[in-house]
Parts: C-alpha cells; sequence; structure tokens
C-alpha cells in the first residue's frame, strides 16, 4: 500500500509521512471513482434486466401453454379409447342398427372447479368398410371424431377402426 523509499529508515519524518499520506489519500480517491456506477451503466443494467424477465415470462406462458394444450391432446385421446372401449360391450345386432349407438356426444373436463373447463364434443360414424372383398357386408368402418376449442383455435382428433361380425380370428386365421 505504501511506496518505500531508499531512503526510508522506517522512522517517520515530517516531510516523508506527509508525502505518503498524500500518496494514500491520493490511492484511496482513486478507488472511490473506480468503484462507482455512472447513469450509464445503471440504465444499461436496468435494460438488461428487463429483457431477462420478459424473457422469462415469454418462456414460462409458452412452458404453461404446452402443458395445456398436451393436457387436452391426451383428454381428447381418451374420450376415443373410451368410445371404442365402449364398441367391445355391443353385440353385432346393435352395432349395425340405426340410432342405436348415439353418433354424437359431449364429454367435460374441467380441470378447476372454479373454471368452465373444456367441452370435448364428437361423433360416431359407422359404415360399411370400405373393401371390396367378400366378408364386406360382416365388416363396419368405425370413426370417432373428437373437437374442441382452446382459445380461438378449434381442434380436432380422428380415430378409425373396424368391427367384424365373428371378432377378427374368424377372418385371420
Amino acid at each position: 500500500m505504501f511506496e518505500k523509499h531508499p531512503e526510508d529508515d522506517g522512522f517517520a519524518h515530517g516531510a516523508r509521512s506527509a508525502h505518503t499520506g498524500h500518496i494514500v489519500q491520493m490511492r484511496i480517491s482513486k478507488k472511490r471513482l473506480q468503484a462507482a456506477f455512472g447513469l450509464t451503466e445503471s440504465l444499461i443494467g436496468v435494460v438488461i434486466i428487463g429483457v431477462v424477465f420478459t424473457a422469462l415470462y415469454a418462456g414460462m406462458t409458452m412452458g404453461f401453454q404446452s402443458v395445456r394444450s398436451a393436457r387436452e391432446n391426451l383428454r381428447a385421446t381418451q374420450i376415443l379409447l373410451e368410445k371404442f372401449e365402449s364398441l367391445r360391450l355391443y353385440n353385432w345386432d346393435q352395432i349395425t342398427t340405426n340410432n342405436y349407438i348415439a353418433t354424437t356426444f359431449t364429454n367435460h373436463y374441467v380441470l378447476n372447479p372454479t373454471t368452465a373447463g373444456t367441452v370435448y364434443t364428437g361423433t360416431v360414424r359407422i359404415e360399411p368398410a370400405p373393401i371390396s372383398e367378400v366378408y364386406r357386408d360382416d365388416m363396419r368402418s368405425v370413426t370417432v371424431t373428437v373437437e374442441w376449442i382452446t382459445g380461438s383455435t378449434r381442434r380436432s382428433r380422428t380415430f378409425t377402426s373396424y368391427v367384424a361380425k365373428y371378432g377378427l380370428q374368424h377372418y385371420i386365421y
């Protein structure tokens, strides 16, 4: 911290101690000038912090929307699976009888009881299978479509499968 002069014998001399005190005082004042922040640096820091918080907010918003979209897609897939699993409970005459199976349905999913939740509407179409083989009359094509609205975007999922009069083992083996 102190500069040592070659003639300094370690004892305080009037001129030298004043000189070394002045050097110390100059060094402290230089450090004070270097340690302070100016208006420009402070404004740049505020701008950087603003950009970081804006990016953080945008990232969190996108993350929440991605989770919401995945949750809605999963729920739509569950509804499709539920409708197809219920077809296993019907016999062939019930499946082929018009209006025995409801052609439209509505399913609500409420995550939070204080909100309206998501409303899923769907249709079930049972048609002759689009094949030309001999067993065409013993098969039906079943298409289930689920639609819902997210914000202002209309979304939908569709699944098509076949139902056979005697089950698959009759046609495969």
